[in-house]
């Protein structure tokens, strides 16, 4: 089905799904979650964010804002797996301090999380990760807001200046429709002579799942998922359908449905994610999923009319 033999399917359940809940899951559920991915043969498992405890008080976040080595290794215990697991820092929010070298952590791979006008940081930042001894990559953030002059340039500076593996295509907005993701992958591997390009989808307009499949048609190697597509507000690409387009003998269905019915099917009811209207608008919009968070936190969750107006036409309401 696909040209492309050398894909790989990055999950980013624990990290992408903290984003709702404040990365409060336990470590039975991560273990859960980390044993179903195993079992299903996926290949990365970014399994939190690694922050600084000086910017984000522990007692307000879960442990998967932080992503201690310590508490990787009783999610991992004495599993043996070729599963790779990391996590993804963002500019300015980590210590160099929080990366201990490679050889010392049962993480190998750490993704940079950056918008296109810190590039700069982001190389710094994706350097210090591989002389650290990990595998490094660089995701570049709201990509459906940058021109194609800054992001050609941006991307030349990463083929130049780093070693990353893969640089992601990152609709963050959820705002892309099939024919920008051709378009915005062409760009980055005229660009990237020596890199790969990633995918990571948000589901605002119901097209994460599309648009993956046409990245990796476009040649993409690397494609973010989770299961049940838990995320940030509307969330992400399935992992379940994703595996199963693949048709990759490699991949297993199975334990993905397993622990979606062990875990996802009652964890949906304490926590909200998916196709909602007031994502959809934010989404054809171009905005960031932000307002329509806060607004499903509100009594005018489905006053959707309401929400459009408010962001179509915002001098109706200065003064409301």
């Amino acid at each position: 089905m696909f040209e492309n033999k050398n894909i790989r399917v990055v999950d980013c359940t624990i990290r992408d799904g903290g984003l709702i809940n404040k990365w409060k899951f336990s470590n039975a559920m991560v273990r859960k979650v980390f044993l179903a991915l195993d079992a299903a043969g996926v290949d990365y498992m970014e399994i939190g964010y690694r922050a600084s405890e000086k910017l984000f008080p522990p007692k307000e976040f879960g442990p998967w804002r932080f992503t201690k080595d310590e508490v990787v290794r009783e999610i991992v215990g004495d599993t043996k797996t070729r599963m790779k697991l990391g996590v993804m820092i963002d500019i300015d929010r980590v210590d160099p301090d929080d990366l201990l070298p490679a050889s010392e952590s049962p993480l190998s791979f750490v993704r940079v999380a950056t918008y296109l006008k810190d590039i700069n940081k982001a190389v710094a930042l994706a350097n210090l990760v591989n002389e650290k001894g990990y595998e490094s990559f660089i995701n570049i953030m709201a990509i459906s807001t940058v021109n194609t002059f800054d992001l050609e340039e941006g991307l030349r500076q990463i083929e130049n200046e780093t070693n990353v593996t893969a640089v992601s295509v990152v609709d963050s907005n959820g705002s892309l429709y099939p024919h920008d993701i051709e378009n915005l992958v062409s760009v980055y591997k005229k660009e990237l002579k020596t890199k790969k390009t990633g995918f990571h989808a948000h589901n605002n307009m119901q097209l994460a799942f599309a648009n993956s499949i046409q990245a990796l048609h476009a040649g993409s190697s690397f494609c973010d998922v989770t299961v049940n597509g838990i995320g940030r507000g509307a969330g992400n690409c399935p992992l379940e359908l994703l595996i199963a387009c693949l048709r990759d003998p490699k991949y297993k269905l199975e334990p993905v449905l397993q622990v979606m019915q062990d875990v996802f099917v009652d964890l949906q009811k304490e926590i909200e994610w998916g196709y909602i209207i007031p994502y959809m608008i934010t989404g054809i919009l171009n905005e960031h999923p932000r307002v329509a968070i806060a607004v499903r936190n509100t009594d005018k969750k489905d006053l959707y009319a309401d929400f459009y107006r408010q962001l179509t036409t915002p001098e109706c309401f200065d003064n409301k």
